[in-house]
């Protein structure tokens, strides 16, 4: 592999246009050296915007990184370019999967089966997300397109923990202007919400949400759907989403419609997990 990235650099170097870079930084990626894989993925993405292939590439970066929220950006983008680029849709089921969003997980790979059935990492990746086998410790070197679901690590407590008592969404985008946590009966527990103009609406909000719960259920109970498991709500100048950190409590994500649904779906997660660690010390 060492005599690979060497031949790759020098053919990336005699042609700056070359696709070779998509090679290069996937071989770089496996290698784990990171910086580098970056720095060929971007200069690749400056001369190739629109190369789809690439942003999947900067996508499977960023998610090795941990910097899932990029990585969901990329691998939108790349779907927004290819709209049947199976390679997006694992990845984006990858990081639902992180987020424990087995339902969101498994329709992205269902979408993916469809257009490519004899999708060997597909069929292993149905597998994980349904318990039927054991995640693989790390995601295996694959092609470009592919990216089989690595298991997904615990949640790293010490930066939440750590957080002042009160305030339960430190650290988080957004924290105290875009999130609110209300328990069962509509008192806030944490959080606030401004209007654009700046005036505050924590109450008023809390108090109009204070029953969204029970009609949540009572509306999928009538339909047959189960348990909910998360609302969303898309507006003329935003879009919202409500999620149950813990069956006593809800919570509320509020942003601009800049943000895709599914990446309001994922900072949603985030935060209700944040919650619940938070109520957790709270006993």
């Amino acid at each position: 592999m060492p005599d690979d990235v060497k031949s790759l650099t020098a053919e990336l170097a005699r042609d700056p246009q070359s696709l070779v870079f998509l090679r290069l930084g996937e071989l770089l990626r496996q290698k784990r050296q990171f910086d580098a894989a970056t720095r060929v993925a971007l200069h690749g993405l400056e001369r190739h915007p629109h190369q789809a292939d690439a942003h999947d590439l900067y996508a499977r970066i960023l998610a090795d990184r941990h910097d899932y929220e990029r990585a969901f950006d990329e691998w939108d983008m790349t779907l927004r370019i290819a709209p049947h680029h199976t390679g997006a849709m694992k990845g984006l089921a990858f990081l639902y999967f992180k987020v424990g969003d087995l339902a969101q997980a498994e329709a992205h790979l269902q979408e993916a089966h469809g257009i490519a059935p004899d999708d060997p990492s597909i069929a292993q990746a149905f597998a994980v997300i349904r318990g039927e086998t054991p995640p693989p410790l790390s995601a295996p070197a694959a092609e470009p397109e592919s990216l089989p679901i690595p298991e997904a690590p615990p949640p790293p407590r010490d930066s939440v923990t750590a957080l002042p008592e009160a305030r339960v969404f430190a650290g988080l985008e957004g924290a105290q202007e875009g999130l609110l946590l209300l328990d069962a009966a509509g008192l806030v527990l944490g959080g606030a919400l401004k209007t654009p103009d700046g005036v505050d609406v924590t109450e008023v909000v809390a108090a109009y949400l204070a029953g969204v719960s029970q009609e949540a259920s009572r509306t999928a109970k009538l339909l047959g759907l189960g348990g909910w498991r998360g609302l969303s709500a898309e507006g003329q100048g935003g879009q919202v989403h409500v999620v149950q950190p813990t069956p006593e409590s809800m919570l509320l994500v509020v942003r601009d419609r800049s943000v895709p649904l599914g990446r309001l779906g994922m900072l949603a997660q985030r935060a209700a997990q944040a919650s619940r660690q938070w109520l957790e010390r709270q006993r």
